[in-house]
């Protein structure tokens, strides 16, 4: 049962999943945006929103943290760019532009970018 449970599973088991959202986040923090379906939007946005809240601290403690979630070059980006740009901002890095939808499929795309 998934009673308590309000992340997404992504027809994926929890390494795949973790993995996935991993990669994600390191592909939007190197390229700004990316394009993905909506629902994978969705959950990788409060993911990096919550490693650039930690990496404002800039502690060593928030980099290792930031660091074993996304990797060190990553983190370094993070702690040194990002946070630093939206360090008097309170929240609310990343929108979400929904797109069209694929034609193949009918899956429902969304491009996802820093504010």
């Amino acid at each position: 049962m998934l009673h308590g449970n309000k992340k997404k599973q992504l027809s994926r088991g929890r390494n795949q999943r973790n993995a996935l959202v991993k990669t994600l986040a390191v592909s939007l923090v190197k390229y700004g945006k990316i394009t993905t379906s909506e629902i994978k939007a969705k959950v990788l946005k409060p993911f990096v929103e919550k490693l650039i809240t930690k990496g404002k601290d800039g502690s060593l403690n928030s980099r290792r943290v930031i660091a074993s979630k996304v990797g060190p070059v990553t983190a370094n980006k993070i702690v040194k760019e990002l946070s630093t740009k939206y360090k008097e901002r309170a929240g609310g890095y990343l929108r979400i532009i929904k797109i069209k939808t694929r034609l193949s499929d009918g899956m429902k795309k969304a491009q996802i970018e820093f504010v």
